[in-house]
């Protein structure tokens, strides 16, 4: 890796058009040689980094270091760790999600305060020492459709400046870290019903809506110092007829020239599937301003349309310069990897902690908490990949949704377990399934109905005694619920989304 003077380095047009690139790396392929020397033999083409999914941890840290050495310009090594390292890579911590940090944190209590600077402290340390040096985090929008299938609980709030203050807390902590910022999804994902990595969706607002709701958090982020901001793939009609990865009139005129932002631009991931009826759609987002071009499906393929497009002179030469001179100028000030392994146990404590400060109690009509565990018989509904996992079934009674098993002096413990994840498609259950579960209320004498995961799905059961937003569909969560329910643990979490329109 060359430290040097980074600015001065001649580049030839084949390393500016790998340059642009972040490829996909899968971490638990890099033992296999074959594989570990393709993605070696793309750092030798120049590409510009790689984001990663998955893998080991020593293994992905001996592989970033020798692509290190071997890149002739320092690498951008990304991740999606919005709930710390853990999310990606075997062996570090998973944190909650943001959703889960908004409910956890009490803004106007030092210790909470102190305890969010701590474990982004440790979130940040665990990246360094892997060696990621770019992180997609934080996600900026502003969930305000309780359908939405891709943000949900990742995004902090529905309010605009609960998301701008945890926003900025995230961006400075990476960025004080050494760590380069992403703030994401540009000009905001929060308000459909579409998932982007499966077709388009299609914001419906003003310009003057989106101006006081969605752009206030990315301008805040802007004034905070974040690095990169990712623009999603999403059409905003109120901006422009072209999807804002492919809007020059949203990236260059907006985001740049009116909101200041000086720093990378990003696309969200190429392979989704919500920019593929608009043709060449890496090289469209370069020509539309965008810096870097993220997961494209092949990076060989998109740095040749790139070379392709400049001797045709379809793409100008100074769009692609500009790009790369701000990639070289970024990558001029990133620092090495840290050479400690970070404190797991410490890193644990902090994300225990915050798993439990989470638990949200939004109801307790009967005064039936904290719960003795013999009373309570279990249903689990929702996602059944997380049933066989669940710990919750070592702790109740198990029993299926059949009215004629259900008595009236029993409480039920109704357990829904959803997920936020890419081509999923939903965040919720369907409408037989919460049909059956009311029906099931209807039967017991108490109710208790757990979300681990979407809180949104608490809507729909207004019958129940006892509601309990989790958030997350995770070990952690389903443990700090068990500590909050039996009385181990207070419940402390308040609900950052507002559940019940008035």
């Amino acid at each position: 890796m060359i430290i040097g003077n980074l600015a001065e380095m001649p580049l030839s047009a084949t390393e500016k058009s790998y340059q642009v690139i972040i490829s996909r790396l899968d971490g638990l392929k890099v033992s296999d040689p074959g594989y570990r020397n393709r993605q070696l033999g793309l750092v030798d083409k120049g590409i510009g980094g790689f984001i990663i999914f998955g893998g080991m941890r020593d293994e992905i840290r001996e592989f970033i270091s020798e692509a290190q050495r071997n890149a002739r310009i320092p690498l951008f090594i990304a991740s999606d760790i919005e709930r710390g390292v853990g999310q990606q890579i075997e062996g570090m911590t998973l944190f909650p999600s943001q959703m889960s940090v908004s409910a956890a944190i009490n803004r106007a209590d030092k210790n909470d305060s102190d305890l969010l600077h701590d474990s982004l402290g440790a979130i940040a340390s665990e990246a360094r020492e892997i060696g990621i040096n770019m992180v997609f985090s934080p996600v900026l929008d502003i969930n305000r459709n309780p359908d939405n299938p891709i943000i949900c609980t990742r995004a902090f709030s529905d309010d605009p400046e609960t998301v701008s203050w945890f926003g900025t807390r995230y961006i400075r902590a990476f960025e004080d870290a050494g760590i380069l910022s992403c703030g994401k999804h540009f000009p905001g994902h929060g308000d459909t019903s579409t998932d982007s990595h499966i077709e388009l969706p299609v914001i419906h607002k003003s310009k003057g809506e989106l101006y006081s709701l969605d752009l206030i958090p990315f301008l805040e982020a802007i004034r905070s110092g974040v690095s990169c901001i990712m623009t999603g793939h999403l059409s905003v009609p109120a901006l422009d007829t072209r999807p804002a990865s492919l809007s020059r009139a949203i990236i260059i005129k907006l985001l740049r020239q009116e909101m200041g932002f000086n720093g990378l631009t990003l696309t969200d991931a190429l392979n989704m599937h919500a920019l593929r009826e608009f043709g060449n759609a890496g090289l469209e987002c370069l020509k539309a301003g965008a810096d870097i071009l993220l997961h494209p499906d092949d990076a060989d393929a998109t740095a040749s349309s790139i070379l392709s497009a400049l001797e045709d002179n379809s793409l100008d030469i100074k769009i692609l310069d500009d790009a790369v001179d701000r990639i070289i100028h970024t990558k001029s000030a990133m620092k090495g990897p840290a050479l400690f392994q970070s404190n797991t146990g410490r890193q644990q404590t902090l994300s225990e902690k915050l798993f439990h400060k989470s638990i949200t109690l939004i109801r307790d009509r009967r005064g039936l908490l904290p719960l003795g565990t013999a009373q309570a018989r279990l249903i689990l509904s929702g996602d059944n990949k997380y049933f066989g996992s669940s710990i919750l079934t070592g702790i109740f009674n198990k029993t299926d949704i059949d009215h004629e098993n259900i008595h009236k002096d029993e409480i039920l413990v109704i357990a829904i377990f959803t997920s936020v994840a890419a081509w999923h498609g939903s965040s919720g259950i369907g409408d037989d399934e919460r049909d059956r579960l009311n029906a099931v209320i209807g039967k017991a004498r108490y109710s208790i109905v757990i979300s681990f995961g979407s809180p949104y799905v608490l809507r729909h059961f207004d019958k129940s005694d006892i509601l309990i937003a989790a958030y997350e569909p995770t070990i952690q969560a389903q443990q700090a619920a068990i500590d909050c329910l039996t009385g181990k643990v207070p419940f402390s979490g308040r609900l950052p989304v507002n559940l019940f329109k008035e």
